[in-house]
């Protein structure tokens, strides 16, 4: 069972220790943090032109919120802003500025599942960020924007922290994704094609927790956590934010959580920027994860073939 930790006082250094061994790690919402999701709030409503964003879909025709989620999202993702808030909430939560690199945040929304929950809006199914072409030492940062409740936020299934799970992660690369995959998103309606990594076998989702939090909070966890978008039977849209971090001293030494059944290829290292001045990591860390072998702890050997 993982360990959960509430407002921590932990050291950044600590605190990766206990994530690369399953620890879950809640903040509550600082300076930083509420500064973001309120940027994020404003975005939403000026592309939405409404007040209320995450009930939208009330009156909004699916493909029309499409068109919205494809102006919205890249918006939010490249704006500047971004760039400031995301290494001054680092600041605010102990890390190292100039060892610990972020990639860009993504704004999520999980619509009412009956309305859309696909392509730009895609329901993620359980799965380990490990299997997406991910450092081991990669840690995922969760905001929600505005609140959530049990059924509709985010879930961690225990049983499979040590556990490996037959997955389709062997046929994913994450530079093929990059150019083809993520650039289909806008086509999918309301069943989503893409290749993606994905569980080969039944998943027991129970035990899991789901950690509701007030919009500001963050969640903390290992790329390496099974977790899932809880099916959102509430009449609103959730509205996250997620970013990732690695840590220089951790790549250099190939420290992280356990890899128990990734074999994703490619590399995310390019994505990533150092939160002191927003330089790309070193080339040969870079180099280093494109041509690294996947060396899972319990090996699929499955067909990639649903």
């Amino acid at each position: 069972m993982a360990n959960l930790f509430f407002d921590s006082k932990h050291d950044d250094a600590t605190r990766r220790e206990n994530l690369y061994g399953g620890a879950i790690y809640v903040y509550s919402p600082t300076k930083a943090g509420k500064e973001l999701c309120e940027f994020a709030q404003e975005c939403c409503k000026q592309n939405f032109k409404t007040e209320n964003p995450n009930t939208a879909h009330r009156d909004t025709p699916v493909d029309d919120y499409v068109e919205i989620l494809k102006k919205l999202k890249p918006e939010f993702i490249h704006h500047p802003r971004c760039k400031e808030l995301l290494p001054a909430l680092l600041k605010e939560l102990n890390c190292n500025a100039e060892e610990t690199y972020f990639d860009v945040p993504r704004l999520r929304t999980a619509c009412p599942t009956e309305y859309l929950s696909s392509g730009m809006a895609y329901a993620f199914k359980p799965h380990r960020d490990s299997w997406y072409s991910t450092p081991m030492c990669q840690l995922n940062w969760w905001l929600p924007v505005y609140p959530v409740t049990e059924d509709n936020c985010m879930a961690f299934h225990l049983n499979y922290w040590d556990k490996p799970l037959r997955n389709s992660s062997a046929g994913f690369n994450y530079e093929d994704w990059n150019n083809v995959g993520r650039k289909q998103a806008h086509n999918q309606g309301k069943k989503d094609n893409r290749v993606q990594s994905e569980a080969l076998e039944e998943v027991e989702l129970d035990p899991q927790i789901r950690i509701v939090c007030e919009p500001g909070s963050v969640i903390v966890f290992s790329a390496a956590h099974l977790h899932s978008t809880v099916p959102n039977s509430t009449e609103f849209t959730r509205i996250s934010i997620d970013f990732r971090t690695v840590h220089l001293m951790d790549l250099q030494k190939d420290q992280g959580a356990p890899n128990y059944d990734g074999e994703s290829t490619g590399t995310t290292t390019r994505d990533y920027l150092r939160c002191s001045d927003l330089t790309n990591l070193p080339d040969s860390i870079i180099t280093a994860h494109q041509n690294h072998v996947p060396n899972p702890l319990f090996p699929n050997h499955y067909s990639t073939q649903c």
